[in-house]
């Protein structure tokens, strides 16, 4: 870290934002390498692309399997980020987001991607979006009584302040990460992760707007996860027990109360109409069945933090660090633990051949019977 002292150093502290830069821009441009160990290396989520298993990770991988995750081949990928979300509207079209605001596309079936947005992008969307913010406040505080000036005036300062942050963000370079992704289809869709970062597309990321000032989040916690539940209602979860639900398709948003004050780092439906589980750190695991209104706690007996689930039939299967994972046969009324002989930390899972699972996280990609064991 760079220290100042006055004057005197501020070329030192100009030379640390300038390395910074240059790094973010330089795994940016950089393409990811191709390596045999790409399936080995940390790896962060993984969905279907009809058929085939596609998943993102560390430096920029993604890989892709057609034969049930028995194999798999890296895709071409133009940067060398850390990927942390994917996801397809169909079989071939697909969005990865990561580190450094990075959005990326496929058209066919994950092979290869190209850059739809970096944080440069999303910042200057954001400043804009502030901007435009601050000029109808100042025309509030103009027209208010002056007995409400004084609030108004408060809300106007913090909104001078939160602008200058977001410039002097964006002096460093793209430093925001995006942590999740969603498409309704090839058009519709939505990029979010910190700081209270949403953008929202109608064209299949040919455009973005900042949808961050539809969500009541003044402190910008980060937001972790998003998903679509039966029913066809959208929720956001995030930090500090954040939950937000839309059910006009992500036009409007309204926030939840959360029993858990904590983090948030999922969210999947039942695949019952409205019902939803949202989970966390420390084993945090609750259910709603009328779109995040009412909560019930459901204990697992785990305290290891969670951090992806699926849920296929009446199946749920939840994954978390130190190995652990959680499998409900009957809806998500309960679940038994299991943990894995290796106790690496598991990030996402989707459902294999018959009762399969595979997983992904630190050690890569692993394909499990459903008890976690190893079937490789």
């Amino acid at each position: 870290m760079c220290k100042t002292l006055g004057a005197a150093c501020l070329g030192l502290s100009m030379a640390c934002a300038s390395s910074i830069a240059f790094a973010i821009e330089d795994v940016i441009d950089t393409p990811s390498r191709p390596t045999e160990l790409a399936p080995q290396n940390l790896l962060t989520d993984v969905v279907m692309a009809g058929d085939r298993f596609v998943a993102v990770g560390e430096r920029g991988h993604i890989i892709y399997s057609d034969d049930q995750g028995q194999s798999w081949t890296q895709a071409e990928v133009p940067v060398s980020v850390t990927l942390t979300g994917l996801d397809f509207s169909t079989p071939d079209h697909g969005w990865a987001v990561g580190h450094s605001g990075v959005v990326l596309h496929s058209e066919d079936a994950g092979a290869t991607w190209e850059i739809q947005m970096t944080g440069v992008h999303a910042a200057e969307l954001a400043i804009a979006s502030q901007e435009d913010a601050i000029a109808e406040m100042e025309q509030r505080v103009e027209e208010a009584p002056e007995d409400e000036k004084g609030d108004l005036e408060w809300a106007l300062d913090d909104m001078y302040f939160s602008l200058e942050n977001m410039q002097a963000d964006l002096d460093i370079g793209p430093v925001n990460p995006f942590l999740d992704v969603w498409f309704g289809d090839d058009n519709g869709g939505f990029v979010l992760g910190a700081y209270g970062t949403i953008f929202h597309t109608k064209d299949g990321g040919e455009s973005w707007q900042d949808w961050s000032p539809r969500l009541d989040n003044p402190q910008k916690f980060h937001l972790n996860a998003i998903a679509q539940v039966a029913g066809g209602a959208m929720v956001i979860v995030g930090e500090a027990g954040q939950i937000h639900v839309s059910v006009d398709g992500g036009d409007t948003w309204q926030r939840r109360e959360s029993p858990y004050p904590g983090s948030l780092f999922g969210v999947i439906g039942t695949g019952r109409v409205n019902e939803m589980l949202a989970f966390g750190l420390r084993g945090t695991l609750m259910f709603s069945s009328d779109l995040g209104k009412s909560w019930s706690m459901i204990s697992t007996g785990s305290t290891s933090t969670l951090n992806g689930g699926e849920a296929e039939d009446s199946r749920i299967v939840l994954v978390g660090n130190g190995g652990t994972v959680l499998v409900s046969g009957n809806g998500g009324e309960t679940f038994r633990e299991y943990v894995r002989p290796d106790r690496q930390g598991l990030m996402s899972v989707v459902p294999a051949s018959g009762t399969d699972l595979l997983v992904v996280g630190e050690g890569g990609a692993t394909l499990t019977d459903a008890q976690g064991k190893n079937l490789q």
